[in-house]
């Protein structure tokens, strides 16, 4: 019986996360929506291959919208993707304060 020398690891084992610059845009948008009382919570996760922060109304239930950020999709559809409840991509794009825009325009409302 002889003993092969172990398999090396192949591949990177970092996470995907958030840089600061990124975090400074979306915590922007987070405290204008806790102002005006739609947003209560939020969650971050930082996996292998997509970062992850997800807006809650209250604590206890599914997330409302989730920004993600997927670096592998930088060069097709775009790394950075807003996705609703239901599952459905609102917006996508290598950009992100122009992913953010249909979340902007829900602070949009007529004055009386």
């Amino acid at each position: 019986m002889t003993l092969q020398p172990p398999t090396p690891f192949i591949g990177s084992s970092e996470q995907v996360s958030f840089h600061r610059t990124e975090l400074h845009i979306i915590l922007g948008l987070y405290g204008r929506m806790v102002a005006a009382g739609e947003w209560r919570d939020y969650g971050i996760s930082a996996l292998k291959d997509v970062a992850v922060f997800s807006v809650f109304r209250r604590t206890a239930e599914f997330p409302l919208y989730r920004i993600e950020k997927r670096p592998k999709l930088r060069m097709k559809q775009g790394q950075y993707s807003v996705i609703s409840a239901e599952g459905m991509i609102l917006k996508r794009g290598n950009d992100l304060k122009q992913v953010l825009v249909p979340l902007e325009r829900k602070l949009i409302r007529a004055v009386d």
